[in-house]
């Protein structure tokens, strides 16, 4: 099962010539959703081959570097006679802003939009897994970052034990494989736990937004398999990087140090890194050895922990 994040914009505050503003694109299983939607967000997801059949746009903040594209966007969909609706989430506040934008040159749109506000630690269900808003830590706006967890899968099946109990390949694997008994023919009952392992853990990614360095985010980025951080600037700005509300690379490498996390992305980088990021990397990695600064175009696939075997019928 594909999960994968594609990076449309890394650049903080303004575009540049190498970067974009905010953006990141998460794929899974054919669905496909958007953290943020800076202005141009809809032309990188051109350039970089991202499907316009998302149905889920969230929103970290309301800062205009993260969310003037969405106005564009809105509207390319409307041209592409769109008829799914389109959600659109963010935190505390942001309803009347997003609406504000949608409205932006009196245009009406033919598919449904829809607007909501989500609050810290309150899950949104999907199939499989849950988006999870945490609350950061940045001047000026309410703002969120987000965790997509997956749910716990299935432990494995064993097919060369159940052929060994004459157990017959096929709906009875299934439903072993679901956790259920099952009778054979002879009378004998054969329990799920016989052939089926332990538990596995799902996936998660975590995208902070903008954001100061925080507890909140160590918490549900614990044990993540991608930490996405803001990094707009290296150590000889950490002064502004905290007038600002924002993170310096070694600090977005100390968090995912302390999360223990399995590898860390750096984005929203600022104009004076834009063209050589070769200082933010080098001083992350003196921290956390598994990072890399994203570039626009990016793509991070987030495989599962274990090597994937096909499931039974």
């Amino acid at each position: 099962m594909s999960l994968a994040l594609r990076f449309l914009g890394t650049a903080a505050s303004r575009p540049t010539v190498e970067r974009n503003t905010a953006g990141v694109a998460v794929t899974r299983e054919g669905e496909t959703l958007l953290v943020d939607c800076g202005e141009g967000t809809q032309r990188q997801m051109m350039r970089y081959g991202v499907s316009f059949a998302l149905g889920d746009i969230f929103f970290t903040h309301m800062h205009t570097d993260h969310v003037l594209g969405v106005v564009g966007l809105t509207r390319t969909l409307q041209l592409q006679d769109r008829a799914e609706p389109l959600r659109l989430w963010g935190p505390r506040g942001s309803a009347r802003a997003l609406r504000a934008a949608i409205g932006i040159g009196g245009d009406r749109l033919g598919y449904p939009l829809e607007v909501a506000e989500v609050e810290p630690g309150v899950p949104l269900a999907r199939d499989g897994y849950a988006i999870v808003p945490f609350a950061v830590e940045h001047h000026g706006a309410p703002a969120l970052g987000y965790a997509l967890v997956e749910e716990t899968r299935r432990g494995r099946f064993d097919p060369e034990r159940a052929r060994a109990l004459g157990v017959p390949e096929g709906p009875l694997w299934g439903k072993l494989h679901r956790g259920q008994p099952v009778t054979l023919d002879d009378g004998r009952v054969v329990e799920a736990s016989t052939l089926v392992g332990p538990t596995r853990p799902g996936r998660t990614v975590v995208i902070t937004g903008d954001t100061r360095p925080c507890a909140a985010t160590v918490d549900a980025a614990r044990g993540a398999d991608v930490l996405v951080h803001e990094a707009t600037f290296a150590d000889d700005e950490a002064a502004r990087a905290r007038d600002t509300g924002h993170s310096t690379a070694r600090e977005a490498a100390t968090v995912a140090r302390v999360a223990e996390v399995r590898r860390l992305v750096l984005t929203h980088i600022s104009a004076r890194y834009s063209h050589d990021t070769r200082t933010l990397e080098a001083e992350a990695r003196s921290v956390f050895a598994e990072t890399r600064v994203a570039r626009d175009g990016l793509e991070v696939e987030v495989p599962f922990r274990d090597a994937e075997t096909a499931d039974p019928a």
